[in-house]
């Protein structure tokens, strides 16, 4: 059995590994039409809720880059701090 900090670490990277996907399928302009990005589109929307439009800039790429960037690291960082921290308690 998966010791809990392991799959937080696993959840957390999974939910980062989601946005960057995203991210990567909208700078190169994938159809949004297609089931498989329409479902990333949508998850990356959900996850990034909180966080999209905190900063704006005036071109799409940068806009994109901070919209669902951010919540990547974010999820990231907190999953490796829980995950640490419960590794050290």
């Amino acid at each position: 059995m998966r010791h809990p900090t392991s799959i937080i670490s696993l959840v957390a990277h999974v939910l980062a590994a989601i946005l960057v996907l995203w991210i990567l399928l909208d700078l190169f302009g994938a159809n949004t039409g297609n089931p498989v990005v329409n479902w990333f589109h949508h998850a990356a929307d959900w996850l990034s809720a909180w966080s999209r439009g905190l900063f704006t800039v005036n071109n799409h790429t940068g806009q994109t880059l901070l919209d669902y960037g951010i919540p990547a690291v974010v999820y990231v960082v907190i999953g490796n701090l829980v995950t640490r921290r419960r590794s050290v308690a």
